[in-house]
């Protein structure tokens, strides 16, 4: 059959790449038109029109290199304007054909879905045009030497300007260790991040106000390849950015994304319910380089990962085209109940659970509740006022249920979610605050997070080494004079600011039985964890804790919390003036801000029980 002369004019220039050069209105109106790259029938492309001023196109062949993949969205055309790089795909992970080692092949499937569910293949006759009048799937489909599947949508819905994905995996995809998708975008076409309070978003610190994850006018890296500094003829020369420092915590975002002359490029979240970590995780979101503006939405993430990734969850997301203003309704998702998606449970399917209030709760803290299995997670914030809180929108199974003070665990109970059905608690007490327990005397608050301390409010937008910080080196903290603010580092390195003391007081009668000694952490690198000495009295080296990944460097202090206790002996402590000294040790070697290093919580001094 000869292909070529059935197509219009236009396909064969779609063929030849010169999407961007046509109006919108050469196109079909809503429709799945195949064409063929070199008008070679093995080479074939998808381009779908979403009759709202988005047209893209969709590869369904092998390129042979891993930044044009089978299953790249090849070109996206938003009002007769192109905003996909020529050079390297709008891909997931880094192209399909890199997610899972020792496989290249990926099937690329193209439909129309009716209302009611019918589904109308891709064609190549008609000079491969198909229309219809309701939504469009395309299945890009990977499977592991190993029998595991990764299998990921394109889906539109009839007049509008938005690509819905969803991304569905039976095991994890090992060539990176996490799941991605990247809109990469030529700087010139969107040459800003988002607005302040979004994901990656505008951050004001000294007066300035910069993305942090913007790497224009930087000069090299100044640890790994991620992180970047400026020349010393740059006035910013000693600040640092990097495509981590885009980070916020999963509870607190919903939209990432950019702006350029006339658009808004968006990424709106699911709720992350395949996702691993909690509520608190951070990770890179974004990064604005000379050449390009890299929307980057996690699926999952790897980095300062702290439990297991989760499987078998559709995880779905929506990159969204606007005028440049912020979405601020989530699109209708009801409609994919009708196509067909690997793992889609619709909200019938799930549960809730409810809990009356939670008592116990200390004044002006927020409390979060988070639900985890091995199957999915989920949170809610708690009320203010009286603690109550309904978790909706879950999947079937049972729950490890932890309420959180800040981010450090107070709580634990067991609840079991079931389908269309809400499980319902009466009030909780929270008995597991270590706050709760008098001390004699206390550095920080128990809530999860160092923010309270020396550079707390900077560690998530630049690097420890970063001119704006201050000094990590300080003299001994004095019980009753120094505050935590001033008097107390966020974190402690092994080969940067090691032996941090504590001078307190105690008197006389105090002394007289042991004293136990608490080191709360939210974080530890490189195998790190605390030893103490009081006077002349040396502690125990704790077992160490599992090794993980960058974690004090990469805009993150949340890790697993982890509290270390020293009982100090009586005869070890004086009337008057005691010295306590915290050093951080492990077998590891590191250098500077790489070597072992701890994050800190709270430090008290308490009774016995």
């Amino acid at each position: 059959m000869n292909t070529t002369s059935t197509r219009p004019p236009w396909a064969r220039w779609l063929a030849a790449g010169l999407l961007a050069t046509l109006a919108p209105a050469a196109m079909a109106a809503f429709s799945v038109t195949t064409v063929w790259d070199g008008n070679n029938a093995a080479k074939p492309q998808y381009v779908i029109d979403t009759d709202a001023g988005l047209v893209f196109k969709v590869r369904g062949y092998d390129n042979g290199a891993s930044t044009t993949s089978a299953g790249d969205i090849s070109s996206l055309v938003y009002n007769g304007v192109e905003y996909a790089d020529p050079a390297r795909g709008t891909q997931l992970n880094s192209g399909a054909d890199w997610l899972y080692t020792n496989v290249s092949a990926v099937t690329v499937k193209a439909e129309l879905v009716s209302a009611n569910g019918t589904v109308t293949p891709a064609a190549t006759t008609n000079g491969g045009v198909v229309t219809g009048s309701d939504f469009i799937k395309i299945t890009l489909t990977s499977t592991s030497t190993k029998g595991g599947v990764l299998t990921h949508y394109y889906l539109v819905k009839r007049g509008q300007p938005h690509i819905h994905m969803g991304t569905h995996f039976t095991e994890q995809p090992d060539v990176h260790g996490l799941v991605r998708f990247i809109a990469r975008v030529p700087i010139a076409k969107l040459p800003s991040g988002g607005p302040a309070g979004t994901a990656g978003g505008l951050v004001t610190y000294g007066g300035q106000s910069y993305w942090a994850e913007d790497l224009r006018g930087t000069n090299g890296a100044i640890e790994s390849a991620d992180i970047f500094g400026f020349a010393s003829t740059d006035p910013r020369y000693g600040q640092s950015r990097s495509k981590h420092y885009s980070n916020r915590r999963l509870k607190d975002w919903q939209i990432l994304g950019g702006t350029g002359p006339g658009v808004g490029m968006w990424f709106w979240r699911d709720n992350h319910e395949g996702d691993s970590g909690g509520p608190f995780y951070r990770s890179l979101l974004q990064q604005i380089t000379d050449t390009t503006n890299e929307l980057t939405y996690m699926v999952n993430y790897g980095e300062a990962q702290t439990e297991p990734f989760r499987l078998g969850i559709l995880n779905t997301y929506i990159l969204m085209f606007t005028d440049g203003s912020l979405p601020t309704v989530r699109p209708d998702t009801a409609w994919y109940g009708v196509m067909g998606l690997v793992g889609y449970v619709p909200p019938v399917g799930r549960g809730s659970v409810s809990v009356a209030g939670l008592h116990g709760r200390v004044a002006g803290i927020p409390y979060t509740a988070g639900f985890a299995n091995s199957q999915a997670q989920y949170w809610v914030d708690a009320d203010p006022v009286d603690g109550h809180f309904t978790a909706e929108g879950m999947l079937p199974g049972t729950y490890t249920m932890t309420i959180y003070k800040g981010e450090l665990e107070v709580q634990k109970a067991q609840v079991t979610v079931t389908a269309n059905a809400n499980y319902a608690l009466n009030p909780i007490t929270i008995t597991a605050d270590p706050a709760s327990t008098p001390a004699l005397w206390r550095i920080g608050q128990w809530d999860g997070t160092p923010q309270e301390f020396i550079n707390g409010d900077k560690l998530t937008f630049m690097h420890p080494g970063d001119v704006r910080m201050a000094s990590w080196n300080v003299g001994p903290y004095v019980i009753g004079t120094s505050t935590p603010a001033t008097g107390w580092p966020a974190y402690q390195w092994k080969d940067v600011n090691n032996g941090l003391q504590v001078r307190f007081t105690l008197k006389r009668g105090q002394n007289a039985a042991p004293l136990r000694l608490r080191v709360g952490l939210t974080a530890d690198f490189n195998g790190a964890r605390p030893q103490v000495t009081v006077n002349s009295w040396s502690s125990g080296i704790p077992a160490a804790p599992p090794k993980v990944s960058r974690n004090m460097t990469v805009g993150t202090y949340r890790g697993v919390n982890r509290l270390y206790t020293f009982d100090i002996p009586a005869s070890q402590l004086v009337v008057g003036t005691n010295v306590l000294t915290i050093n951080t040790v492990s077998g590891t070697a590191g250098a500077k801000f790489l070597s072992p290093s701890i994050s800190f919580d709270a430090i008290d001094l308490v009774a016995l029980p």
